[in-house]
């Protein structure tokens, strides 16, 4: 995924699935800088990884 996708989900109000490693994650932040992403993975709050933006993919796309 580029970085402006990302930051497209992130402010987007629908429901958009975006799996890391093939693990479904919720976008929490966009460092467009830095080409990252600060994802929650799963459902619990406390599993929060930055990654790079390319790790990330878009599904049902």
């Amino acid at each position: 995924m580029d970085i402006q996708r990302a930051k497209d989900i992130y402010a987007s109000k629908e429901m958009i699935s975006v799996h890391l490693d093939g693990e479904p994650v919720w976008i929490e932040h966009v460092d467009e800088a830095n080409g990252m992403a600060t994802v929650q993975v799963g459902s619990r709050p406390t599993n929060v990884h930055t990654v790079g933006v390319d790790r990330l993919e878009e599904q049902g796309s």
